[in-house]
């Protein structure tokens, strides 16, 4: 039985590896598949056993298989067609999550019931921004009053899920596809704009009701307090409430699991009722004599479970635990002996059925490899330890055994975990949410204080580790390979010891698994050779950021937009680096200060170490103020890398005395010309620009690929540039269905009759460009990455 439910959940893991989803007619080449073994079996022929399991082993594949293509079908039906995309459309609909607010605009999902606007076609389930709006008589703009719950008319503006593609990069649309977000946009300012009704009785809309209101007491009871936002997340699983700066200390000191209504606290809370309903109930003759107190207390405990799960959302950590728990109750109910490895095949199998996504999120293989890794070096290990020990030993085993998925999902490992998981997850665990859970009843808000007091020593003690130096161990990416080679040498080193703790005790050769780990630290990604451009520009929506390497030295030019409370400093571009291994970067080139060009230079620059920011910023810039190495771009300044020439062309010194010129006049001009090609990045200029650039420098302007002026506003691409510059290659960097429309048709057409090949990051992704053996190559991230949930390019 386990190793069929092995395959099954392979088998949708394989469905979410392929570029398009398979016809559904395939699958009665299963049924068939499943007829001749039941035939076989049924019949006097004599099949080996081995060929008999493989054939039943490759049945539930396929079973997995075509379970997850019919879930993506019947989801990805329910989709916006491209024509009613940014079009002004009013539905009715009810606020089906909690509203979450930032500086700008207030974000929740909407369950649409009813489309008024005549032959609108939009899907049932979607994403929805509402900014804030002036109201009469009033200065200053405010959200509307939006409750969870309530059913509303409101006039969109709707847009295809899409999200940015590079690697190494979060995938939004997997997400989104994931928790069947069908469609993202906005609420347009309307008079026809109202409320409907109050509250829509249905449960999950009551409980999403009951969520908002735990929010909002909470919120009443700590208005004060540092970490109210810990505590609601504690309460309801909303990660949006804790601050960025204390996400930062819970990743760097490895706890961030603790701050999520995980498996562990879940497991925790259902063990403590499990214990009070049993030690009660045998004090009672009567209850005892009509229910025996174990069944009494495993049925309190699941029913715990299953309330907290829900008050959660019901993510996978919450949905693992509550399958394990499920099943254990089932067995001690029925007085049956199941092993730990059934119940967590089980557990595995109910979280995959009801989302066959899941194994596509970092979670689920961060939660199952850590109950994997306790019952390792837990369950069926002989003689009596100390319970203390017995910590320890999980402590170090669940650290040791999580550094390949960690290495593989973020490149980065805290080194300071044990330690802080060993003092966080006792008091967070066994004090902080009790008291929290116990605080969402009204008559025990008063607990409140008590629980943000305790966690205030956690938070204490895990920023005195945050800020000691050197706590996180960061590098590239590793092969999947050294990968699997990792994971074989840890369970090896994790094989029981017969003599208490020792390293190498016990098992035979444990020492070869620390060399089965060596590969994932010394296995290099491929790097440039000398004389070489490789050239990334990255996917950062309505923006521009390019990385640009050499054999030893590597280039930023711009950082991409913020998106309010982060940027693509930290979701984008940092990420990228780190799995590219580039520790550090030579210079950053941060062309001018419009957000989408500057927004994520901060991250960048406290994330990565930078030798030299070049800019046209003014002194009084925050990201001049937390850098020491800095100049102003300047016209005539070069430099030359690994057999690699630099040069910047505009803006002149003059320029920054110009007071009345625009940022954009002001952008630096890169060019880099390597003996097998050159690229032109000319960033935001204008029409202006560029024949100021002609009129005293053409010779430098003919390039190999140019990344187009200004995004492909009709302010730029002028004719005369363009045909000097005559670029082989033209990337335009925009967002999806942005509102400025860009790119202009009218450039696209001089491109066009230039007969330059053009790409589009909203398209493509990030565009990948080596240099080398005196010739160009492109490729684009999503076609190399191609995924079907992945939104389909429109020409």
């Amino acid at each position: 039985m386990q190793s069929n439910i092995l395959a099954f959940v392979l088998g949708t893991g394989l469905l979410q590896q392929r570029a398009e989803l398979p016809e559904i007619g395939w699958a009665w080449s299963l049924l068939l598949l499943g007829s001749a073994l039941g035939l076989f079996r049924c019949s006097q022929l004599v099949i080996p056993v081995a060929i008999s399991r493989i054939l039943f082993w490759l049945f539930f594949v396929g079973i997995g298989f075509f379970w997850a293509a019919a879930m993506a079908h019947w989801r990805l039906t329910d989709s916006l067609p491209h024509e009613w995309e940014r079009r002004d459309i009013q539905v009715i609909g009810v606020v089906s999550s909690m509203p979450q607010k930032d500086d700008r605009s207030m974000r929740f999902r909407f369950d649409i019931e009813r489309v008024v606007t005549e032959g609108a076609i939009v899907p049932k389930k979607v994403a929805l921004s509402w900014y804030k709006e002036r109201q009469v008589d009033s200065v200053q703009k405010v959200f509307p009053a939006i409750k969870a719950g309530e059913r509303w008319q409101v006039t969109v503006r709707l847009k295809q899920p899409h999200g940015t593609s590079n690697p190494h990069g979060f995938d939004y649309e997997a997400w989104a596809l994931e928790r069947n977000i069908r469609a993202t946009g906005y609420v347009r300012a309307s008079d026809d704009n109202q409320r409907l009704h109050p509250i829509v009785q249905r449960p999950s809309y009551w409980i999403e009701h009951i969520r908002e209101e735990i929010q909002r007491r909470f919120a009443a009871r700590l208005a004060d307090k540092s970490y109210a936002g810990i505590l609601k997340t504690l309460a309801t699983g909303d990660q949006q409430a804790i601050p960025r700066d204390q996400w930062q200390i819970f990743t760097r000191t490895g706890t961030n699991h603790l701050m999520a209504i995980s498996g562990l606290h879940i497991t925790m809370v259902s063990s403590m009722v499990f214990a009070c309903v049993f030690w009660l109930w045998r004090w009672n003759s009567y209850l005892a004599l009509r229910l025996p107190a174990r069944r009494a207390a495993v049925m309190a405990g699941l029913i715990v479970a299953f309330s907290y799960a829900v008050l959660s959302g019901f993510a996978i950590p919450a949905q693992r635990a509550f399958c394990m728990l499920a099943v254990v109750a089932i067995t001690l109910w029925r007085g049956q002996y199941t092993s730990a490895t059934m119940v967590l095949a089980w557990a595995l199998f109910w979280v995959v059925l009801l989302d066959p996504w899941a194994s596509i999120a970092p979670g689920f293989w961060l939660s199952f490899g850590a109950i994997a890794i306790i019952m390792l070096v837990t369950v069926g290990r002989i003689g009596k330890t100390h319970w203390l020990s017995d910590w320890l030993r999980i402590q170090w085993a669940i650290t040791l055994g999580l550094i390949p998925l960690l290495l593989a999902l973020f490149q980065q490992v805290s080194l300071v975990s044990p330690i802080a998981n060993a003092i966080a997850i006792p008091l967070v665990s066994l004090v902080v949410v009790p008291l929290t859970l116990l605080a969402t009843i009204p008559i025990f808000d008063f607990m409140l204080p008590v629980a943000h007091g305790v966690l205030s020593i956690v938070m204490l003690l895990l920023q005195s580790l945050n800020d000691m130096s050197n706590v996180v161990w960061q590098q590239h990416a590793p092969p999947m390979w050294a990968i699997a080679v990792a994971i074989v040498g840890i369970l090896w080193l994790l094989l029981p010891g017969s003599f208490g703790l020792g390293f190498f005790a016990g098992f035979p050769a444990r020492w070869l698994g620390v060399i089965a780990l060596l590969p994932m630290f010394l296995a290099q990604p491929p790097r440039p050779e000398s004389g070489e451009l490789w050239l990334t520009v990255l996917d950062v929506g309505q923006g521009l950021a390019v990385v640009a390497r050499t054999e030893h030295h590597a280039l930023l030019f711009d950082t991409g937009p913020s998106f309010g409370e982060t940027d693509s400093g930290s979701r984008i571009i940092v990420p990228f680096l780190r799995g590219e291994g580039i520790r550090q970067l030579d210079t950053l080139i941060v062309s001018h200060a419009d957000s989408d060009h500057s927004g994520g230079a901060l991250s960048v620059l406290e994330a990565i170490p930078t030798k030299r920011l070049l800019s046209s910023l003014r002194s009084h810039h925050p990201v001049q103020q937390v850098v020491l190495h800095k100049e102003q771009c300047r016209a005539g300044q070069f430099w030359q890398w690994d057999g690699v020439h630099f040069e910047l062309l505009h803006p002149l010194a003059q320029d920054y005395a110009n007071i009345q010129l625009k940022t954009n006049a002001r952008s630096c001009v890169l060019k880099i010309t390597s003996i097998h090609g050159s690229v032109l990045l000319p960033a935001d200029i204008e029409g202006k620009d560029e024949l100021a650039l002609l009129a005293r420098g053409s010779d430098k302007l003919p390039a190999t690929v140019l990344i187009a002026p200004h995004h492909g506003s009709k302010t730029s691409s002028t004719a005369a540039f363009l045909q000097k510059v005559n670029p082989s290659l033209t990337i335009f960097t925009m967002g999806y269905q942005n509102r400025y429309d860009h790119p202009s048709e009218v450039v696209v057409a001089r491109y066009h009759n230039l007969g330059s090949q053009l790409l589009r990051s909203d398209r493509e992704g990030a565009i990948l460009l080596r240099f080398a053996n005196n010739e160009w190559s492109v490729a684009s991230w999503r076609r190399l990455h191609r995924r079907y949930w992945q939104h389909k390019r429109i020409e």
